[in-house]
């Protein structure tokens, strides 16, 4: 499959989030094109603002692979990953990320980004990490609009 058919899974997992009052963010981790975890963003379910998708996906994806090196894994996120999701992404030991929507897009809907671009973070902290931008291949940025039209979450 392709990144552009990962992503999809990430697209839906974000959809299940706006459906349960979640706000509008997916991730899922794929190793050798086999998926290993997919998981939405649930901050306002666990009332903790480190619940983000790529975090909760990161999580299962370990837990599931029995290690916290997640070498040779991609992780595909729906939105460009925030600092705290990109730090965890370098420390998981993943090979790669893939996102969707842009930080510039996320602010649009009304999420507080930190404006550092996933690329510069990479560069500034000297990491391994592949950083790859998808926006025009997926229907990542069309979630906000949906979640603002069906979503209960606020943004935060």
């Amino acid at each position: 499959m392709t990144d552009t058919d990962w992503m999809k899974e990430a697209v839906k997992i974000a959809r299940t989030g706006i459906a349960s009052g979640q706000s509008p963010f997916g991730s899922s981790v794929v190793k050798s094109d086999k998926l290993i975890s997919s998981a939405h963003n649930t901050v306002w379910r666990d009332m903790n603002p480190t619940a983000h998708a790529e975090v909760n996906a990161i999580k299962e994806a370990a837990k599931t692979l029995g290690t916290v090196d997640l070498k040779g894994c991609t992780v595909y996120t729906t939105c460009e990953p925030c600092p705290m999701c990109l730090a965890a992404i370098h420390w998981s030991n993943a090979t790669r990320v893939v996102y969707g929507a842009t930080i510039e897009m996320a602010a649009q809907a009304g999420f507080r980004e930190l404006f550092i671009p996933a690329t510069k973070m990479v560069e500034m902290g000297k990491s391994q990490l592949e950083v790859i931008a998808l926006p025009a291949a997926t229907d990542c940025h069309t979630l906000f609009q949906e979640w603002k039209t069906h979503g209960q979450s606020k943004s935060y």
